[in-house]
């Protein structure tokens, strides 16, 4: 399946915005992020090839769900193909993740698809405080949970967990699929 390149122009005016915001210089909002100045100053120049891992780590420092980074602009009613889903990738596993929906002003929760093969799991960094997610099980057999109590999951199994503590995400079968529901407090 042909995969949508991420929306690299909102992605820039985004990161640019919350750093602006938060009233730092790329410098710091890198080093804040743990990424080089010269991926950021990519990516804010739209230029760059922005990972989950490096967007994750963006969203923490500006203390913003991971959607207000990603989530272009939307008419009313909107409808997201299959095959073109603005996927991520990680830099680390066989991992992706595409934002179905961003959480509207005055609600707290993001909506996202994703996809996995086996191999390396996707090692997730802790959440802002009081985040919690929801996993539904779509396609294949998935382990996933908080580091050291992750749990085996079938198809359309759920899970739910508190994600402001290190967690992962490994696909067991090929064609692993699943829906994700971060929930801010």
């Amino acid at each position: 399946m042909e995969r949508t390149p991420p929306p690299l122009a909102s992605i820039a005016a985004a990161i640019r915005r919350e750093r602006e915001r938060l009233g730092i210089s790329s410098a710091e909002l890198a080093r804040r992020a743990g990424i080089a100045k010269s991926t950021l100053s990519q990516l804010e120049a739209g230029t760059g090839n922005p990972s989950v891992e490096t967007l994750w780590a963006i969203a923490v420092v500006a203390g913003v769900p991971f959607s207000v980074l990603v989530e272009p602009a939307s008419a009313p009613v909107r409808v997201v193909r299959a095959g073109e889903r603005p996927a991520i990738r990680s830099e680390t596993s066989p991992f992706t993740s595409a934002l179905l929906s961003a959480c509207p002003p005055g609600a707290r929760r993001d909506l996202h698809v994703i996809t996995s093969e086996p191999g390396e799991p996707r090692a997730s960094a802790a959440h802002s405080p009081g985040t919690i997610e929801h996993m539904i099980v779509g396609s294949g057999r998935w382990n996933a949970g908080p580091a050291g109590e992750e749990v085996d999951l079938d198809l359309g199994d759920y899970v739910t967990f508190p994600a402001d503590r290190p967690h992962g995400y490994r696909a067991l079968t090929a064609g692993a699929s699943a829906v994700l529901v971060m929930e801010y407090r």
